[in-house]
């Protein structure tokens, strides 16, 4: 894996990319991180890979336009820097922000991978820096990347512990994972100036409904119950709530309002408390929301 050789960027690749000393390691990568987010190559002559790797991570620095600076740090002449990050290998890559390490990884990566890295790097600058890391973990949430969508969001609470956004989706990103007592964990130790933050909200319907629905039968029994007993109030509150934790939001608004409909009063007005779960649990833009809404208004004002 390692051979002869030099790193492939012996010089640095303008004012973005720099060559760094364990001399400079302080104003370059920790007071520097505190105005944007700087990665670190560790890197030496003899590293194979990080021939390869190093100037991808320059190229990705350079097309990110300022958001993201890059400092190569020679491990063989500066071997105290190196032992204090506890570098056993190489090629090492680590993330600053705001003067703490957020992120990193070793070994050789691919062109996608190094691209995705800078730019869910770069994203932390900054306010706006800040709303696009929300949307780049909100998109490797939905595709599946549930650890990297886990990286990021903790890295966003990092520089703004306030963030509920970011906090819901850790907590999201725990679901996703399969580590549910970690979630619930998370939702229970919100900070109490975000406890009524939508995001905060919403995931805590959802978590709500989703334990509801465990505890109840199969959607498809629940279904041909309701069917052949229209009247039967608890088997129609369990299937909607079934459906509302597979996603079918707008069915189980359905069965809920007509749960409301033949008996508003059952169960101390349960069909409209679950409404209201459905309605937090979802987004307020959603079209099946916003006709639920409506139609539960006009039945309560009827």
């Amino acid at each position: 894996m390692l051979e002869l050789g030099g790193n492939g960027a012996d010089q640095p690749a303008g004012d973005l990319v720099s060559d760094g000393s364990e001399a400079t390691f302080m104003a370059d990568v920790i007071e520097g991180s505190r105005e944007i987010p700087v990665i670190v190559d560790f890197w030496a002559p003899w590293c194979g890979p990080c021939k390869t790797l190093g100037p991808a991570l320059e190229a990705e620095v350079q097309a990110a336009g300022g958001k993201v600076r890059m400092v190569k740090i020679n491990i063989d002449e500066n071997q105290q820097i190196a032992a204090q990050m506890r570098i056993q290998s190489i090629p090492a890559v680590y993330a600053f922000s705001d003067g703490q390490p957020v992120d990193g990884f070793m070994g050789n990566q691919s062109p996608a991978q190094v691209k995705e890295f800078v730019a869910k790097i770069a994203a932390l600058a900054g306010n706006d820096g800040l709303t696009e890391a929300l949307q780049a973990a909100d998109e490797m949430l939905a595709e599946g990347a549930a650890v990297d969508a886990a990286q990021t969001f903790a890295a966003i609470l990092g520089e703004d512990p306030a963030n509920a956004p970011a906090y819901a989706g850790l907590v999201r990103a725990h679901l996703a994972l399969d580590e549910s007592e970690k979630a619930k964990s998370l939702l229970g130790s919100v900070p109490a100036d975000m406890t009524d933050a939508p995001e905060i909200v919403a995931i805590r319907a959802q978590i709500e409904l989703a334990e509801a629905a465990a505890t109840s039968a199969p959607a498809a029994e629940l279904r041909a119950t309701v069917d052949r007993e229209p009247d039967n109030h608890q088997a129609r509150f369990d299937l909607a709530t079934a459906m509302a934790a597979t996603g079918d939001t707008a069915g189980a608004i359905d069965e809920l309002l007509e749960l409301f409909r033949r008996d508003r009063e059952w169960n101390d007005a349960a069909a409209k408390d679950q409404l209201f779960t459905i309605f937090d649990a979802s987004k307020p833009e959603d079209p099946a929301v916003l006709a639920g809404r409506r139609r539960l208004s006009s039945m309560i004002f009827a």
